[in-house]
């Protein structure tokens, strides 16, 4: 197989102006090019976050080398500076600590997930590891403004399928082991007092388990148990520790924000809808009462708890036209970071003073991005062939009309997860390039209910697959797409979607583009991370048990590399090689069975990366080699790219077939 392999930075990315046969004078009328790096390239600056005394403010940027940093400031001062020094893959993930002098920060190696914590001191200029354990991933809990020199931490540490608790002291980098997994475990909860007390469980069948205890010198009590039908998450505990704000399903269709007494199982409801399920829930941070719930049917709004907090909610919303979230806040409670995302402009951030009720800008992710045109991302309601409700987005390119176009199909990961309105650089790019854009949240998408949910249990590559489907006749009968220039593309569960388009309905779609997608069913579980253990059950129970032989012959017709022999029109595959939810192995062995089988596949690899492509060398790489396939396939816009704009890539390139 090595043999096979072409070491590539731009062979395949010969210059095209246009390609393909969309119409020269609708191509006339699209706005100017996006040049890619504009979209995709590192944020200029990004993240803002406040000291906890309001005294600093932090961020995320480039630095001379375009390596992501964390910087800092002081406020009123023009003293920036880095804090970090990683060399290579960038920082992505970081927050202050509550002893305001300590950035805290996460990092990999090279993708394989496995985080650690760092701390970067400002008084001294020291970063040290605080989980210096190799092979160990480090998940940040939880840190208190009464504990300042402390965090929790949970780490599988002991057993790397079961994450336990630790507490640990930042100015020593003591770790002690704080809280022990009994096997099932899959998410802590701390209350007022910064104590472990509520522990989130995955039961054999699939379902939940919540468990409560008084005290940390007492056992642990089984609170609520579901099975796998129902929504419910531990959010937090009110301020006396007596009660618990749950999102759940429990006697309701959509999961709502309640409110549950721990003794007497008292619940009251603080917020729902009837369409949606609640999703962000703000929390005082001191009083620990509930301020605000979003909910997100197509746009987001927030359902306000606190009366006192109305006018700054509504005085907010007028800063800008976009959806948005407090993301940062002094410990006075004064000075909110708000930030606003919006479908025709980057990530924009506002400092926001409570007393005056006033907003400042204060920075935007992307700021180039502004001279140029972008899309209007529509949301859209489509029945599928049963009759489900699929909240899905379309975003058409600007000037050109809305007839007839060439259409990227873009399929979110997870399953369970879900698109959302926003600003999003792939639906902007395709748009620009002349290409309509469907975002559909199939069944199995979580936010919609826990009927819509359950609806996609062990329906890979069944009805989930028939929701896409029955979504680009949607838009075909609408007249917005050309059946005959229909692309599928996505990542992850999106990438397996593009591998299902393409070997279970072969004539469907012109190409695919598939990256870090599993290819068999049976393999990506026996591979998954050991700290998956926990999980294993819900697969199970929405996917399919791998290891059931009445779900043999599921798993295996779900499975697109068995039909690897039906793919009859051009695939593009892209994979991290330390990815460790999508091994390496799930690509190859596709483009394996597609050479055995006389077929066509290109095949990009990175050495340096996980699941997906976080260095913007790569990502940017990838982008270009996707944007001259769909532009050979769709005859969308493609910018000129040449090897030597490319400085950095780590791509590997094996091309099968034609």
């Amino acid at each position: 197989m090595k043999r096979n392999w072409l070491r590539s930075l731009g062979t395949s990315l010969i210059v095209v102006l246009v390609a393909g046969s969309v119409a020269r004078a609708a191509t006339a009328q699209l706005p100017p090019l996006i040049p890619r790096d504009v979209l995709f390239d590192n944020p200029e600056r990004a993240n803002p976050q406040l000291s906890p005394d309001g005294k600093r403010l932090a961020w995320i940027a480039p630095d001379k080398k375009n390596v992501l940093q964390v910087w800092v400031k002081t406020i009123g001062k023009d003293d920036d500076k880095i804090i970090t020094a990683d060399k290579k893959r960038g920082i992505r993930q970081y927050f202050w600590a509550q002893d305001n002098k300590t950035v805290l920060y996460l990092q990999d190696n090279d993708g394989d997930e496995n985080f650690h914590v760092y701390g970067a001191d400002l008084d001294g200029g020291n970063v040290r590891d605080y989980t210096p354990f190799q092979g160990v991933r480090a998940q940040p809990l939880d840190l208190d403004r009464n504990f300042p020199d402390e965090m929790l931490v949970s780490l599988n540490l002991k057993s790397r399928q079961l994450f336990d608790v630790y507490r640990i002291k930042l100015s020593t980098g003591a770790v002690t082991l704080d809280t022990e997994n009994p096997g099932d475990v899959a998410g802590w909860v701390a209350d007022s007092k910064f104590q472990i007390r509520a522990a989130q469980a995955q039961l054999p069948d699939g379902g939940t388990e919540i468990r409560i205890r008084p005290d940390t010198t007492s056992p642990w009590k089984s609170w609520i148990k579901v099975g796998p039908e129902e929504i419910l998450n531990f959010v937090d505990f009110s301020l006396d520790g007596k009660s618990a704000y749950l999102i759940s399903s429990i006697g309701s269709d959509k999961a709502r924000l309640v409110e549950k007494n721990i003794e007497a199982g008292t619940e009251k409801v603080i917020a729902s809808s009837p369409v949606v399920d609640a999703e962000e829930v703000q929390i005082n941070p001191d009083k620990k009462n509930v301020e605000a719930v979003a909910f997100a049917p197509g746009r987001a709004s927030w359902t306000v708890v606190d009366p006192a907090l109305k006018a700054d909610f509504d005085a907010i919303a007028k800063l800008f036209d976009g959806d948005f979230q407090v993301t940062s806040r002094d410990r006075a409670d004064q000075t909110w970071l708000v930030a606003f995302t919006s479908d025709k402009v980057g990530v924009r951030w506002y400092s926001w003073d409570r007393k005056e009720k006033k907003g400042t800008f204060l920075l935007s992710a992307r700021p180039k991005l502004e001279k140029y045109t972008l899309s209007d991302m529509k949301p859209v309601t489509i029945k599928s062939r049963d009759g489900l409700d699929l909240y899905s987005y379309l975003t058409l390119p600007a000037g050109v009309p809305a007839k007839n176009l060439p259409m990227v199909l873009f399929v979110h990961g997870g399953p369970w997860a879900r698109d959302t309105w926003g600003f999003n650089p792939y639906p902007q790019w395709f748009a620009n390039r002349g290409y309509a854009v469907l975002q559909v949240n199939f069944r199995s998408s979580t936010g919609y209910g826990k009927k819509f949910l359950n609806a996609g249990n062990k329906q890979w590559g069944l009805k989930m697959h028939d929701d896409l489907l029955d979504s680009v006749d949607w838009a075909v009968k609408q007249g917005y797409a050309d059946p005959k220039k229909v692309a599928i593309m996505g990542g992850s569960y999106g990438g397996y979607a593009t591998l299902a388009g393409l070997t279970f309905t072969p004539d469907k779609f012109a190409c695919g583009v598939d990256i870090v997608g599993p290819s068999n069913l049976k393999t990506l579980i026996a591979s998954i991370p050991p700290y998956w253990k926990p999980l294993r059950a819900v697969f199970d129970v929405r996917m399919g048990n791998v290891d059931d032989p009445k779900d043999a012959d599921l798993i295996k017709n779900a499975s697109p590399l068995f039909k690897a022999d039906k793919i009859i029109r051009p695939l593009l595959i892209g994979q991290g090689a330390n990815d460790p939810r999508v091994k390496q192995a799930e690509s190859e062995q596709i483009v394996e069975a597609i050479e055995k089988n006389k077929g066509s596949v290109t095949y990009v690899l990175y050495p340096d990366e996980g699941h997906g492509f976080a260095r913007p060398e790569n990502r940017m790489d990838f982008n270009a080699r996707a944007e001259v396939f769909l532009g050979n396939c769709l005859g969308g816009r493609v910018e000129p790219m040449t090897a030597d704009k490319l400085p950095g890539s780590t791509a590997v390139v094996r091309v099968v077939g034609k």
